[in-house]
């Protein structure tokens, strides 16, 4: 039988300024542990940690500009385009356009705090 995911639960992000983490689907709102889905809001200059994670992730910009800083370069992943960052790869995220960013990732298997891996100076 279908399952309605009636509303998403917001999440404490990590990074230097507020952020809106909505997740529908994964550990915390539907005890899915395969797969994660949520739907991000970033202002103008938010900034992350660097990362490791042990997860795949499907980003999808629907507004905005995402920077997404990597070992070999820096990609800026505009609205209608995507990214997909693989395990084990470091990665930092941030919204530094005016307007920030709304974006929707995916994880396989799903986010977690003990799979995701920041940076030590974080």
């Amino acid at each position: 039988m279908p399952r309605l995911i009636a509303q998403p639960t917001v999440i404490a992000p990590a990074g230097n300024k507020p952020k809106r983490i909505e997740e529908y689907v994964g550990g915390v709102n539907s005890g899915d542990a395969e797969l994660s889905v949520a739907r991000m809001r970033s202002p103008t200059g938010w900034q992350e940690p660097g990362q490791r994670p042990e997860f795949r992730e499907f980003t999808l910009v629907l507004d905005g500009i995402l920077r997404v800083e990597y070992e070999g370069g820096v990609l800026d992943v505009h609205s209608s385009q995507a990214v997909i960052t693989e395990p084990g790869e470091w990665v930092r995220y941030s919204t530094p356009a005016p307007g920030g960013a709304e974006y929707v990732a995916v994880c396989l298997p799903a986010f977690s705090p003990e799979t995701v891996h920041r940076d030590e100076d974080a």
